[in-house]
Formats: C-alpha cells, structure tokens, sequence
C-alpha cells in the first residue's frame, strides 16, 4: 500500500513538457530540446492522421492545434511546444491571446518561428537570409514580420517547398527524382539574390535534409535547423521563467501519442528521432 501511495504521488506530479507536431518533423526539435534539458520529461504529440497541415486554411489548423493543445494539458503540461511552423504561424497568435486566458490562463504555448527569428540576424554576413518552408509557412509571411522586429536591416528571401514533406516522409529525398524536386527549388531561392549567404530550414521536417541541402548550396551558405535553436531559447526562457520551471518535472520520462496507427508511426518516427519510438494512439 506504501509503495502504491508513493507510486499515486510521482504520478501526481508529473508534468511534463508537451511538444506537438502536424507529424513527424516535431521530433528533430525534440531530440534538440531533449539534449539541451535531457533530465526534464516531454510528451510529444503528432497529429499523423491529420497531416499534412501546410496546405490547410488558418481555421482548420488553428482548431487542430488548439484540439492538440488541450489534449497535452489534460495530460498534466504545463508549457506546449508548437514544433510545426504551420501551427505557429497560423494558430499560436489566437491560442496565446483568446484562448488561454480563458481554458489554462497559467499554462504556456509557445512556437519555434519567434526562436529563430532572433538568432538569424545574428547568422548572417551579407544581410540577406532565405526561408524554405511549406506554402502554409511562406505564404503566412510571419518569418518576414518577426525578423523585421528583431533584425530590420536584413532582407528576407522566402520559397516554398510543397513537396519536401511527402518526399521526407516517405523516405524518397534520395530517389533521384525527389533530389531533382530538392535541388530545383534550392536553386530558385538562391536565384532570388546570389547574396543569400543564410538559409533557415522553416519546417521541422527540413533537417532530415541538412547533408544534401549543404552539398547543394557549397561550403560558403550556411543552412540552419531549428532545433537547436529553439532548444537553447527554452533553456533560456525556463531561467527567466522559475514560475514554470518548478512546475515542470524532472524524471527524465519521454512518452508518445500520435492520431495515427502506433505501428505505422513508430516505423517512420524513428528515422526522425534516431532512437526507438513506441506511441499510444489518440484521435479527437
């Protein structure tokens, strides 16, 4: 009876935290974040079933989003991680100001477009970066508005790449037809200004990519993931947030939910997350 008492209390105080994702790309900023806070527990969410997002309207992401951000709040977190570029742009806005005032005002939802647009400026000498993401992303504008806040002297050049997810999930960026698609739209970002001398990967899905994508673009055009990035901006925020940091526990737990079929998930989640990955189902 003890240790079921003792075992109630951990349960209790677990709070972990939430990482959600349209699919699979969530997982490379995980892994990020798990390696910059290994000792912290994380929940991960895909909405597979659903995905992809990129091509939806700014109302069906935002009600997907805001469904997955609930699901991870009954689940006992406290701070969700909006790992998708599409759930950022096209529904964090509307979650942080109408939403959470009202469901969870003391809970947290953040996004991975503001971490990135505030290192950018930093990674650039010619002050003119590109932006590779899905038509959702690009066609949003956000990367162009936020880096205007952070970095107002740097120019923005943005391409859509509707392809790659299909191509990255099914594992065909190596086919030579999926690296014609890869290297054709490469080459129409850098078409827009030869300058470009930064290029931010602005799906998560991207960094599955990173090897071909800098072998296509040569030695002297950096190409960003956004893991690290936002994994070193939450590592910060939780310093400037010791409110929310002792809400969040420690016990090193990782868990997985998807809207998928487990199976079919945890075969393709494990080429994202480089470790194994067992998921429980969950469908809205």
């Amino acid at each position: 009876m003890v240790a079921l008492f003792l075992l109630a209390l951990v349960l209790m105080k677990r709070s972990p935290i939430g990482v959600f994702d349209s699919g699979y790309g969530g997982l490379t900023v995980l892994s990020a974040i798990r390696a910059q806070l290994p000792h912290y527990d994380f929940i991960y969410f895909g909405d597979n079933a659903r995905a992809p997002y990129g091509n939806r309207s700014f109302d069906v992401v935002y009600e997907f989003t805001l469904e997955a951000v609930n699901f991870l709040f009954e689940q006992g977190c406290p701070l969700v991680i909006l790992a998708c570029n599409t759930a950022s742009a096209k529904a964090l806005r509307s979650i942080q100001q109408n939403d959470l005032p009202k469901i969870s005002p003391t809970n947290r939802v953040l996004g991975v477009i503001r971490p990135s647009t505030e290192v950018l400026g930093e990674l650039t000498h010619s002050k003119h970066v590109g932006i590779l993401g899905t038509q959702g992303t690009i066609a949003s504008n956000s990367y162009p508005i936020e880096l205007a806040k952070f970095a107002p002297d740097i120019e923005v050049h943005q391409h859509a790449c509707p392809m790659w997810v299909p191509l990255i999930e099914n594992q065909q960026y190596e086919h030579p037809a999926g690296r014609q698609f890869i290297m054709e739209d490469v080459q129409q970002l850098l078409s827009t200004n030869p300058a470009i001398d930064a290029i931010l990967l602005a799906c998560t899905h991207y960094p599955v990519l990173q090897q071909q994508l800098e072998e296509l673009v040569g030695p002297n055009i950096k190409v960003i993931p956004q893991g690290p990035l936002v994994a070193e901006k939450l590592a910060t925020y939780l310093k400037m947030h010791p409110e929310m940091d002792a809400q969040l526990s420690k016990n090193g737990d990782l868990s997985f939910y998807t809207s998928e079929t487990p199976t079919v998930f945890n075969a393709k989640a494990s080429h994202f997350f480089g470790e194994k990955v067992e998921a429980q189902h969950h469908s809205f």
